[in-house]
């Protein structure tokens, strides 16, 4: 007998996140461990008209067998390392669908690996992740990631098992018997936020961890309402790439490719990072900066806004959606906002915004210690 929840994510994810369609091709990426889950989605796929292709690993180190990325990095040449993964390439730019779920067994398994190899790779994949944006933008790939509770996120989350995945479920609404009437419910108070910004010029973030300023002249704000990312609960856009200036202190450890990095701070002039510091792996936040010209800039700016995600649990999927923070993203932007900036980088890093945290948008005050105004 499945487990009430994964059926109900299942359809989440099919009939709300993606809308599968008769006669799309779905591609599922995940983990073995994730078969239960799997087995849901790959049923609610059969029961939209939908043809399920299920890859176990992909993503690079998002969903891949940890064992197999570690020895990939570690044990391959120059040219396996570069190679791109025939199958993902195929989702990413022929698919109409993609459904990946996060179900990493160990989250520190690259945490050693030499952090140029990274780069390397996540380099290799700068076309396919143009592709990606470009079809993601135009509607051409619908795509959703969601996470598959096992115990290493537990261990991260300084929870038990159960207690990982009650939070989990109860943040995606799928301990709830109506979770698709729960995301339109958030669906419509961000639209309500995002249309108030519609066609503002300029945002100024002040704060005890926050001097920062950037334009939004001709940029929209997307609300993330649970399409992309399930859980959801953010507005965001990409700043006009030139105009970021001042500096931030951001609250919580950034983590890419299992890698903590500590302490970040970081000082922009004329859109750029000119100054980055961390109190711990200061190297490795060095290099991702450097891994190639968009690196330095941002991508993304963002306010999560889900009051039920309320705590930090080592999961971006998770903690950029927290209510009453923000969030910044170095490199790749948004091409459906008006994003410019290409990278094969894409980092979140959040800022909490609780402790006296403003932000005046055409210096008007809109948003005070977590809380909005408007």
């Amino acid at each position: 007998m499945p487990d009430i929840r994964h059926t109900r994510l299942a359809d989440v994810l099919i009939n709300y996140s993606i809308h599968v369609k008769p006669g799309d091709r779905v591609g599922i990426i995940t983990q073995p461990i994730a078969m239960p889950l799997v087995e849901e989605v790959y049923r609610a796929v059969l029961r939209a008209g939908g043809f399920p292709y299920v890859q176990l690993g992909g993503l690079r180190s998002k969903v891949e067998t940890e064992n197999l990325s570690y020895y990939l990095l570690t044990e391959g040449t120059q040219e396996q390392i570069e190679h791109v993964n025939g199958f993902e390439k195929i989702i990413r730019e022929e698919f109409e669908c993609m459904v990946a779920l996060y179900s990493q067994t160990n989250t520190r398994a690259m945490s050693g690996i030499d952090p140029a190899k990274l780069s390397q790779r996540v380099k290799a994949y700068t076309e396919v992740t143009r592709a990606y944006q470009q079809r993601s933008a135009s509607k051409d790939l619908r795509w959703v990631l969601t996470l598959f509770p096992t115990d290493a996120y537990a261990q991260d989350a300084e929870m038990s098992l159960e207690e990982f995945e009650n939070y989990v479920y109860a943040t995606t609404f799928v301990d709830q018997e109506d979770p698709i009437a729960e995301w339109k419910k958030i669906h419509n108070e961000q639209q309500r936020l995002v249309d108030w910004l519609d066609g503002k010029k300029k945002i100024a973030v002040k704060g005890p961890n926050v001097d920062l300023s950037l334009s939004i002249d001709g940029r929209g704000f997307v609300n993330s309402d649970g399409e992309h990312n399930m859980p959801s609960g953010e507005i965001y856009t990409s700043p006009v790439e030139d105009s970021v200036e001042g500096w931030v202190r951001f609250s919580y450890p950034a983590i890419y490719s299992a890698r903590e990095v500590e302490g970040v701070e970081l000082t922009f002039e004329n859109g750029k990072v000119v100054k980055a510091l961390a109190q711990k792996n200061q190297e490795f936040l060095e290099t991702m900066i450097a891994m190639d010209a968009g690196a330095s800039y941002l991508g993304e700016f963002a306010i999560g806004t889900n009051k039920s995600i309320n705590r930090f649990i080592k999961n971006i999927l998770f903690d950029e959606k927290i209510g009453g923070t923000i969030h910044m993203a170095l490199g790749f932007g948004f091409p459906e906002v008006g994003g410019k900036n290409e990278s094969a980088l894409h980092w979140d890093l959040i800022c909490d915004m609780r402790d006296g945290g403003q932000i005046l948008v055409d210096d008007e005050l809109i948003y005070d210690s977590g809380e909005f105004k408007i």
